[in-house]
């Protein structure tokens, strides 16, 4: 069976991919040498490992099993590999995470950056998504979310400090609609509404009333299904919109939005880094914490 090492990832990532074309594209292969290998396993098997049609491709209940069974043994290969590269000072190989976008604007960026001058044989792959999945069926090696967010039997690192969850609009609408004074107020105020993909249900928004945490349900012309955009609905004078501070930090202090109610904000956890526990220890995924923990203290 060692004649068929070579050709297992392939099966592997076009099981990831969806698709053949789409596996050519990662590997850097082109579609034919893709199907050519998964036809050799499936010929060595005796057993179709996908059901192919014009629109789709996608596990038969054998492909199903084998990639099961031998799924752990290849992340076992991938590991000593990067494991021994990584004692001559080198972190290589393919780190998956998935996040919302959000996170891409509030820490990614600066992460990535420093991660491609220090180990340029890293690659880090970021699928955005704000709907929650789960990592390990997804085959990602880690997520991005808030720290209230996170399972239980997962293992988490911070990426931000905590951040508040606040209410913007700009100078000009809130002088032709008013300025809302109380969380009641918000009835009478375009909203822009952000809708929960996972659910399909419409975000209430998390405040403060006095002592109290509620959620508030608000109306308005405009859902989004991207939370980030809520800042540019609100700059272009939509209405008010509910954000992350640090998000429109520079807005506030160049007053092209204002805070609405800032003793109705909620305070965030911040963003997490999380993983499974037998993930800790990858070398990737330490570069990845270190570089992420080195900019959190600057």
């Amino acid at each position: 069976m060692r004649d068929l090492l070579a050709h297992l990832p392939i099966v592997v990532c076009v099981d990831k991919c969806g698709g053949f074309a789409a596996a050519a594209a990662a590997l850097n292969m082109s579609p034919s040498a893709v199907s050519h290998a998964v036809r050799v396993v499936e010929d060595r098997l005796g057993e179709p490992l996908f059901a192919r049609t014009t629109r789709s491709v996608a596990l038969t209940e054998a492909g199903a099993r084998f990639l099961a069974s031998i799924g752990p043994a290849l992340d076992d290969i991938d590991k000593a590999v990067e494991s021994l590269t990584a004692q001559r000072g080198e972190v290589t190989g393919l780190l998956r995470i998935n996040a919302p976008r959000v996170a891409v604007l509030l820490v990614l960026a600066p992460i990535l950056a420093k991660l491609a001058w220090i180990h340029p044989r890293l690659t880090v792959e970021v699928h955005t998504n704000d709907a929650f999945v789960d990592i390990i069926e997804q085959g990602f090696d880690a997520g991005i979310r808030l720290g209230d967010s996170i399972q239980q039997d997962m293992v988490s690192s911070r990426l931000t400090p905590p951040f508040k969850a606040i209410m913007v609009a700009t100078p000009d609408y809130l002088a032709s609609r008013g300025t809302p004074q109380s969380v009641d107020e918000l009835a009478n105020h375009n909203c822009v509404g952000f809708r929960l993909l996972g659910s399909g249900a419409l975000y209430e928004w998390d405040l403060r009333d006095g002592e109290r945490k509620i959620s508030a349900r608000v109306g308005g012309t405009s859902v989004i299904t991207d939370a980030s955009f809520a800042r540019d609905l609100a700059l272009a004078g939509v209405g008010i919109g509910y954000i992350f501070e640090p998000l429109v930090r520079a807005d506030l202090r160049d007053e092209r939005l204002r805070w609405i109610l800032p003793e109705a904000s909620i305070e965030e956890q911040g963003l997490f880094l999380y993983f499974p526990r037998r993930a800790a220890l990858a070398p990737k995924l330490r570069a990845f914490i270190d570089v992420a923990r080195s900019l959190l203290r600057e």
